[in-house]
């Protein structure tokens, strides 16, 4: 083990991983709260989704990376590092003074946020034996909870009470106060390992990745050209890194590792849980505001109930798997999203919001037995030395899974749009003034009218969309039914055999 329990202060280092996992998932939602104000403060409204993009792109391409090197030189290191750049793009956000210094600062937060979250996983995992650590798990869950209820509302409270710089800079103390902890109570055994870092394949992974999150988002803004010039881009930096790889003596990433039956069939099911998340923050709430008619305040109640179903099934999770084996959790997991998908496919124009928080929060359960489980399997399925890695790869995965999701729903949604308006688009403008309130208000009967007939097609175009949800969640049935079940029975409730893997993982 890297870390010793005998001279660890455990309470205090989850404290501190507690305190670094809000740092990161509080930014999330309270940038999205104020983005407007910072926007019309610095101007460069078309660079707007690129404030969120470049933090995702920066977190997802770095993530792997990051695991891989807090195996090769302890976790603490790492840790130290991430916070530090996490602090240092905080603090520079807060002096933006144009949208693009906005969107560079931005992300050098997703750099350090790619180092805090996985290495925090895997903390856990060093200093918690597998039946203690599902309730450790289990309350960094309601981490992201809490963080997505209080986000927008702190949000809120400072842009009115003080400047946005704000929502950056109250970054420090916390930053500082988890970087102290983790000082003073985490002992960490010294590396023993002596490897050569794989620099040129790291810098490829980070290339390959970064080319293709921007190409997905130059294809959901409507940039086709630009897109496929970025594709190409990581189409090249694709082979170069097999090739860099197969020859490297310790890869940044192990073919043999991620290939595994049980990590792939697990992170293939992230990536398809990252997918549907995306999906259900981005249509959800435009649904219940323009085709069910009712205000942001039930909009935003309905999403909050996946954040209310997450933690309740890490809970549950953690209280049941070593009675039930983790199959049977990672299985239950799998077909509740599918089932409170259904919900959506099944809403309706004059379908109660009630259906749809209720869909919510099943999913947001599924979400949270397969999400706790899940990382469980990964953790227990390789060698303390690998466990880093092993454990950037799942939340990678679900990262890369949400800006596939938000290509893939994007263009579903348009299709669907064009399809139910006879073939022609609705205009961006159009949909602004409706998602407004903007009812014809201003228009008489012929703007009352025409916004009949976007919101009728606007109400086709969504149901589509959920039911492509709907297909997309039952793969994640398909890939729980294909996880091998050996040393994962009822009353295992511990790590898959070691037979169930390649020797060289061990």
């Amino acid at each position: 083990m890297r870390s010793s329990p005998l001279t660890t202060h455990r309470p205090l280092v989850i404290a501190s991983i507690m305190a670094s996992m809000a740092m990161v998932a509080i930014e999330a939602t309270i940038v999205s709260t104020v983005m407007p104000q910072i926007a019309s403060s610095l101007g460069g409204l078309h660079l707007y989704s690129w404030v969120f993009a470049s933090f995702l792109l920066a977190q997802t391409a770095m993530t792997v990376v990051f695991g891989k090197l807090s195996d090769l030189y302890g976790r603490k290191p790492v840790m130290f590092a991430g916070i530090a750049i996490f602090l240092v793009g905080s603090v520079l956000a807060g002096f933006a003074w144009s949208m693009p210094a906005m969107i560079a600062f931005r992300l050098i937060q997703g750099i350090g946020a790619g180092a805090i979250q996985p290495v925090a996983l895997t903390i856990v995992g060093d200093l918690y034996p597998v039946r203690e650590r599902g309730k450790v798990q289990g309350y960094l869950a309601s981490v992201w909870a809490v963080s997505a209820v209080l986000g927008p509302m702190l949000g809120a409270l400072i842009v009115q009470k003080l400047s946005w710089a704000w929502i950056f800079w109250i970054n420090i103390p916390i930053g500082l106060l988890a970087a102290a902890g983790f000082w003073f109570f985490l002992r960490e055994a010294p590396s023993v390992r002596r490897s050569a870092i794989d620099l040129v394949g790291a810098l490829l992974f980070t290339v390959g990745i970064a080319a293709l999150m921007i190409a997905l988002t130059e294809f959901g803004i409507g940039n086709t050209g630009s897109a496929l010039a970025w594709a190409l881009g990581f189409g090249v930096a694709a082979v170069l890194f097999v090739v860099q790889e197969r020859r490297a003596p310790d890869p940044m990433v192990s073919f043999r590792l991620w290939g595994a039956r049980v990590i792939a069939t697990v992170n293939g099911a992230s990536m398809l849980v990252g997918m549907s998340l995306i999906g259900i923050t981005t249509f959800l709430p435009m649904y219940v505001l323009v085709v069910l008619e009712r205000s942001s305040v039930v909009a935003g109640l309905a999403l909050t109930m996946v954040m209310l179903g997450w933690p309740l099934g890490a809970t549950l999770a953690s209280r049941t798997f070593h009675r039930f084996g983790l199959w049977r959790v990672v299985f239950a997991g799998s077909a509740l999203i599918p089932l409170g998908a259904l919900a959506f496919a099944l809403l309706r124009p004059g379908s109660s919001p009630v259906l749809a928080g209720v869909g919510s929060f099943v999913i947001g359960l599924g979400f949270g037995l397969l999400s706790l489980s899940s990382l469980i399997l990964i953790q227990e399925s390789v060698a303390i030395s690998q466990r880093g890695v092993a454990t950037a790869s799942n939340i990678f995965s679900r990262n890369l899974g949400s800006a596939l999701g938000a290509t893939f729903f994007g263009a579903i949604f348009n299709v669907g749009l064009s399809r139910a308006n006879g073939g022609a688009l609705i205009s961006e403008d159009q949909l602004r003034q409706l998602l407004q309130g903007a009812h014809g208000g201003t228009g008489g009967t012929a703007a009352t009218v025409s916004d009949t007939a976007i919101r009728a097609a606007l109400a086709g175009s969504l149901q589509f969309t959920f039911l492509m949800m709907l297909v997309v969640t039952l793969g994640i049935v398909v890939l729980a039914l294909v996880l091998p079940r050996q040393g994962l029975g009822a009353r295992a409730g511990d790590a898959p055999t070691k037979e169930a893997l390649p020797q060289n993982l061990h």
